[in-house]
């Protein structure tokens, strides 16, 4: 019973940081999208 909650508590704790790098790709991917359409304004 112990291996199976080692185990389960290790794949959660991989999972989580997973995601948390998953958001922070993508608030990256987002602040650069922002960036490309300010200057685009600026440029009209």
């Amino acid at each position: 019973m112990s291996r199976y909650l080692a185990f389960a508590l290790a794949l959660f704790t991989i999972t989580l940081a997973a995601c948390n790098t998953i958001a922070g790709a993508g608030q990256d991917l987002s602040k650069g999208g922002q960036a490309i359409t300010d200057e685009a304004d600026k440029a009209k």
